[in-house]
């Protein structure tokens, strides 16, 4: 099948096929016009390809990985994979804890800002005001 034909069953489009085949993802035989023609399985390894992506895997793991693959979940035992998936869901791991650092800083200069704005508020418990606030009494 040409690339359009690819693009249209793996749903990813041609620019990213031609990426694919740059990294050595996926493989095409030239036909003598100079045109890509890729075998029916090709589809299949689209597919794989983009489900190892969404899991956070880079292309080079991806390339490492993609012959062991079996069906979009499952990985048969090949030298060299588990080490790499381990290394890359350290990497995962420390950005996770990065975000986290990031989120409660950001948190933190969210309420300090708040508090220096509206210094009333910041005594105030988080169900409303209390009844000395002026609000009528039981």
């Amino acid at each position: 099948m040409l690339i359009g034909e690819l693009a249209r069953r793996s749903g990813v489009s041609e620019r990213l096929l031609r990426h694919y085949e740059r990294v050595e993802l996926i493989h095409s035989e030239r036909r003598a016009n100079g045109y890509r023609e890729y075998d029916d399985p090709t589809v299949e390894t689209v597919r794989r390809v983009r489900v190892l992506l969404a899991a956070g895997l880079p292309t080079r793991i991806i390339r490492q990985i993609l012959p062991c693959t079996t069906d979009e979940a499952a990985l048969r035992p090949c030298p060299g994979v588990l080490s790499s998936l381990r290394d890359q869901l350290s990497v995962l791991d420390q950005r996770a804890a990065d975000l986290e650092t990031a989120r409660h800083l950001l948190r933190r200069t969210i309420a300090a800002t708040e508090n220096a704005m509206h210094p009333a508020s910041a005594t105030r418990s988080p169900q409303g005001p209390g009844p000395d606030a002026g609000g009528p009494a039981n």
